[in-house]
């Protein structure tokens, strides 16, 4: 049986991180903060495990505070200690609600439900979620928003003071080159950027722009330069994947996603490109055009000894470097007891079949027989084929698992209980073959033709 309780619970927190990320950097001024917060409970949300679209300012608080206090696990969703149990409301106390609602709809539910406290109707010590009259107006059609109601957007052109303060990053078609098979293939340039010094954290170019390409290069912005506040991103699906959010999560990233079609905000990064195009790519060897690995180390080598050496408009003539180490001060770093390796691995979910297998890749891996007929996440690094596979189920780490020999097997003691094959016992030679002549003995063992 499928048991989906721990997926919901981390897109519960996923969700909650991406709108409390926006409150997190610390250089964000008491109004910014709170405009940032009107505009979020303005706003209808798609919330993971429930029909409402509202989220209450006291609760964005109250995750803000979670997060705070014990990072990206105190997001996720707490059994609730009346579960099972329904939470209905009183009829007089529903009928009220609504009348008070029909006869002043711009009156707040939170003012609402003190006015009932007010006329006696509901204790001052009787507990009454927002969240709760907010389903009740809802499902009664008093909860109607229009568009004019939505703050507007703000389009200018901004700057930041700071490194770290937010990085961009992009993707870039590249020039082609050979692969493994010799054959030429076309190259993609991952490159992040950061705003306020124009400083590359890191940049490289792949044969694919996907989640397994962007990851590496991100991880290596991370090692070089630190932790950004905030992440501007495109829609791209490398940059919509599940697994790069939760990494944001964890690290404290604020992900910000550009507008569809709406891409302002990422010219800095652009103007990139152009200049890589212009004094890079204008100018390969074919001995830069060798390989991947040939062209990645050109792109280094010209990013750290040309391009942070070079006057920049924008930054008033002084270099990118220049700029990095005025600004740099108080730049945050991964705790040194997180283990990014580990927080970098891939995941992918399996069942586990009746002979104790999971396939990833191709590949069939061995699992503890507990596990049979339960689903599974498979933590990986994809960029190391012969590396560990981790098998984690509900959230605990179980066991590493083991690459299946098929001829070893045909070998191996099997359990009937369980089927589960025992890699302790000792591999059993085969039964010698029996004489056709042994069939036809008689109760003496005597052989045909008397002897013995």
């Amino acid at each position: 049986m499928k048991d989906d309780s721990h997926d919901l619970g981390e897109r519960v927190a996923l969700f909650r991180h991406r709108l409390i990320a926006q409150l997190l950097p610390e250089d964000l001024t008491a109004r910014q903060r709170q405009q940032t917060i009107e505009r979020i409970v303005s706003a209808d949300h798609h919330i993971p495990g429930t029909r409402r679209t509202r989220v209450a300012e006291s609760t964005l608080r109250d995750w803000l505070r979670d997060y705070r206090a014990g990072g990206f696990d105190a997001l996720k969703p707490k059994r609730r200690i009346d579960a099972g149990h329904p939470r209905a409301l009183d009829p007089a106390l529903v009928e009220r609600l609504l009348q008070v609602k029909e006869a002043e709809p711009d009156r707040s539910i939170r003012r609402i439900i003190e006015k009932l406290r007010e006329e006696g109707l509901l204790a001052r010590t009787q507990p009454l979620a927002l969240s709760t009259v907010h389903r009740l107006f809802k499902h009664h059609g008093l909860m109607t928003r229009t568009g004019e109601d939505a703050p507007g957007e703000d389009r200018r052109r901004f700057a930041y003071a700071r490194a770290g303060q937010l990085w961009m990053s992009d993707v870039m078609h590249g020039p082609a080159v050979p692969g493994e098979d010799r054959r030429k293939r076309k190259t993609y340039l991952i490159a992040f950027l950061d705003d306020a010094t124009r400083v590359i954290p890191h940049a490289a170019f792949a044969f694919a722009e996907n989640t397994r390409a962007f990851l590496p290069v991100f991880k290596q912005a991370l090692l070089r330069r630190g932790l950004p506040a905030r992440l501007f991103v495109d829609n791209g699906a490398n940059y919509r994947s599940h697994q790069f959010a939760l990494i944001c999560a964890k690290l404290g990233v604020a992900l910000i996603h550009a507008r569809p079609f709406q891409p302002e905000g990422k010219g800095k990064i652009e103007r990139f490109f152009r200049t890589c195009r212009a004094q890079l790519i204008a100018e390969l060897s074919d001995r830069d055009t060798a390989g991947l690995a040939a062209l990645n180390r050109r792109l280094a080598v010209w990013i750290e000894g040309e391009y942070h050496q070079q006057p920049h408009r924008g930054l008033d003539r002084q270099t990118p470097l220049e700029r990095w180490a005025q600004t740099a001060e108080g730049l945050r770093y991964p705790d040194p007891g997180m283990d990014l390796d580990d927080l970098f691995l891939f995941e992918d979910q399996r069942k586990v079949q009746n002979d104790r297998t999971v396939s990833l890749h191709g590949q069939v891996f061995e699992v503890d027989a507990g596990l049979i007929g339960q689903r599974v996440t498979l933590r990986y690094d994809p960029t190391q084929p012969e590396a560990s596979v981790h098998v984690v189920h509900n959230g605990r780490y179980i066991e590493q698992a083991r690459r299946v020999d098929l001829y070893a097997n045909c070998f191996v003691k099997r359990h009937r209980r369980t089927g589960a094959l025992d890699p302790d016992q000792a591999c059993e030679p085969p039964p010698a073959g029996l004489s056709m002549s042994a069939l036809d003995a008689d109760d003496n063992d005597t052989p045909r033709g008397g002897r013995r």
